[in-house]
Parts: C-alpha cells; structure tokens; sequence
C-alpha cells in the first residue's frame, strides 16, 4: 500500500471521528465539585458544595445565599436507597427528616434530550484555551422546559437552566468537579438531625422538588 493509500485511510478514519453526533451521557458515578444557583426574578443567589455517588444512591447538596434579604444555609442530604430526605438548617440548627422516592435517576444528559448546539467554552486556538461542550434541551412536566450544558469528554455537568409556569426560572452553574468522594462523611446527616421524626407526606420528595425547594426558598425561610 502507497503512502498516500494510507494517508487517505487516516483522513477518511478523521473525518468519521469528527463526523460523529453526540449522544446523551451519563456521568462519572462519583464527583465532587461546587455550583451556584440563581433564580430568574434575582430573589435567590446561593453558592456551595455539592457531592454525587451514584453507586450509593446519594446526593447532598449544601448552599450558602441569600434570599429576601435574608442570609440561609440549606444543607440537603438524599439517601435514594433508604427512601429518606433530610432538610437541614445551620442557620438554625433545625432539621426536617421526609420521605423520598427511592428511584434514584443518575445524572445525565436525559435520553429524549435534544442537541442545541457543539461549541466551545473558551478558545479552541490553543491546547487548554478552552473545552468543547454540547448543550441540550428539552421538556419539562407543567409545560415547563429546559436546557443543559455537558462537557463533550468525560460527561461533566457545567450548567442547568429551567422553567416551569409554578416555580419561574432557574439556573444552576457548577464547577471545580473532581471524579471521586473526598469526605464519606458528606453521605450522614448531621448529628442535630438525630432526633428528627419522620414527617408525613402524602407523596414523597423526588431530587426535582428537593431543587424546586432551593428554589422557592424566598418563600419558606423560617
């Protein structure tokens, strides 16, 4: 075979790489990282800590905001396994222990989500100037909708906006995302939780009204 047979082959082998269409993805089971949280009307800005572990079935998400007017520390711990939701309040020591669904749905790109667009954040001049994201959209229940942004090597989450005609706007930017847990300790509840009773509710928390919780803090600060 010529050089240039060869060649061609390699840039025929390119051309399908690149060629490819991003498919929707799953994340790393286990991450680390920060995000912030902004509501459309401007009545929340958050920042915090984050923790995922998908072979556990656990999330907790811990925010630091303000919302009207008032300063909060929402610590939120789901355990999917155990069908159990904690809702703590450093602010005031208090903590609310409720049920939770216990399916637990990893983070991921949705399989009916829809491409937006491929671009990237930053510069493509240069190795490191930048990194190529895809940003998808798609369908919310109570005619809402919504779009997501994931890094296009290694499904990293990067950003999450939302809007349902209930609860408004919302958008969720994340960062500083590490693969692994650097704290087991961030999957027990507080030691001020202990005594908390199991609150009856009628239908259980699922991670969308856990986030929907954040979101209507303004509302339901203590």
């Amino acid at each position: 075979m010529s050089f240039i047979s060869v060649l061609s082959c390699l840039s025929l082998l390119l051309a399908v790489g690149v060629a490819q269409y991003p498919k929707p993805c799953v994340v790393p089971e286990l991450l680390s990282g920060g995000l912030t949280v902004m509501t459309g009307d401007g009545l929340i800005s958050s920042t915090g800590l984050i923790t995922y572990d998908a072979l556990g079935q656990r999330m907790r998400v811990k925010n630091f905001g303000i919302g009207d007017n008032q300063d909060f520390a929402l610590d939120q711990l789901m355990l999917f396994r155990e069908g159990v939701y904690y809702e703590s309040n450093w602010k005031t020591l208090s903590c609310k222990k409720m049920k939770l669904d216990s399916s637990f749905i990893p983070m991921q790109v949705p399989p009916d989500a829809k491409l937006m667009g491929q671009v990237f954040m930053g510069s493509s001049s240069s190795w490191g100037m930048g990194v190529l994201t895809n940003t998808w959209y798609g369908s919310l229940s109570e005619n809402g909708f919504y779009s997501t942004v994931f890094t296009e090597i290694g499904c990293i989450p990067v950003s999450f906006t939302s809007y349902t005609p209930q609860s408004g706007w919302l958008t969720v930017s994340t960062f500083n995302w590490v693969i692994g847990t650097s704290n087991p300790m961030d999957y027990l509840p507080p030691d001020f939780c202990a005594n908390s009773e199991l609150e009856e509710t009628e239908t259980p928390h699922n991670f969308f009204t856990v986030m929907e919780s954040l979101a209507m803090k303004s509302k339901r600060i203590e």
